[in-house]
C-alpha cells in the first residue's frame, strides 16, 4: 500500500507550528531575548546584572550598582521598545528594576 502525500511540510513548519500549538512559543522568544542582554545593554550594565527574568508581562532586573540601576531607569521607555522589538510582540509591559 503506497500513500501519497498531497501537501507536504518543511520540517521548519512543523516545528513552528507545534510551539504555536504548544504554547512553547513565547517562552522559547522570551529565553532568546533574555540571552541577548548583553548586546540590548552594553557589556558594563550586563556584568552589574544579577539576574533578569519575566513574571507576568514584566521584566525583573535586579543590579548590583546603584548608578546603573539609575542609568536604566533613565532609559526604561527606549529598553521596553528594544526587548519587545527583538522579541517580535510585546513581550513585557513594565520593567522593574531592583
Amino acid at each position: 500500500m503506497v500513500i501519497r502525500r498531497t501537501h507536504t511540510r518543511t520540517l521548519g513548519d512543523v516545528i513552528s507550528d507545534f510551539l504555536k500549538e504548544s504554547g512553547l512559543e513565547p517562552k522559547l522568544r522570551e529565553r532568546e531575548v533574555l540571552s541577548q542582554w548583553d548586546q540590548i545593554v552594553g557589556t558594563l550594565i550586563a556584568k552589574s546584572t544579577q539576574s533578569i527574568y519575566v513574571k507576568e508581562r514584566k521584566l525583573f532586573i535586579h543590579i548590583r550598582s546603584a548608578v546603573i540601576k539609575n542609568e536604566l531607569n533613565l532609559i526604561k521607555q527606549g529598553l521596553l521598545e528594544e526587548i519587545n522589538r527583538r522579541a517580535g510582540y510585546d513581550m513585557v509591559d513594565e520593567i522593574v528594576i531592583r
